[in-house]
Order: structure tokens, then sequence, then C-alpha cells
């Protein structure tokens, strides 16, 4: 599945059983709070943090996929297309940090 699939399949699933966009200020809201959910399984899997006794499991794939729905809808209403936008941006990177990296003696880069 392509990003433009991606934002056809929301776009088609709001209309079907959505209603209709909520608001973007809401959106980034919902954003907001499903990226505070992933944080917290990140901090409980992998990091220091341990599970409270009522926490139930999440699923990782489950809350990433959470945020690509709304940031799909965020697109959708204003306009992008993610996958130009991507490409794009993929490029950007590419130019400006192609050896940034390798050269980065934080990372280790040439050790091993």
């Amino acid at each position: 599945m392509t990003l433009r699939d991606a934002q056809q399949k929301v776009d088609q699933w709001i209309r079907n059983y959505g209603v209709r966009y909520f608001g973007e200020l809401t959106n980034l809201a919902l954003l907001m709070e499903e990226t505070g959910e992933l944080a917290r399984i990140m901090a409980r899997e992998y990091g220091e943090q341990s599970a409270k006794p009522s926490e139930s499991p999440k699923l990782l794939g489950d809350e990433m996929a959470d945020i690509l729905f709304v940031l799909i809808c965020l697109a959708n209403q204003t306009g992008i297309d993610l996958e130009e936008a991507f490409e794009k941006n993929l490029a950007k990177k590419t130019s400006r940090d192609h050896t940034r990296h390798q050269k980065n003696p934080k990372l280790g880069a040439g050790t091993e």
C-alpha cells in the first residue's frame, strides 16, 4: 500500500463510518494523545519504567497505526499529499545529511 492509497482508504473510512473528519485542532489533540500512548509503551517496554499492575498490555504496532491514522486524517484535511511530501523530505535529508551521520563519532561510525 502506498501512502496515497492509505490516504484514500482513510478518507473512504471516514465517509463510510466516521460521518465526517473531526476538526483539525481536535485531530491534532488526538495525535498528541496517541503519541503519549506510544511513549507510555516505549517507556515500559524499552525504558526503565515498569507497568502498573492495573495496566493491560498494549500492542506497539497498534499504537503506531493509531498515530498514522490521525496523521493521515490531518494530511487529508489540509490537502497534503503525504507520498509527495515524504519523497521531498527524504530527498532533503539525503542532500543535507548524506555524510553527516557517517562522520558522527557519537554513532560509532567506522568502528565496526
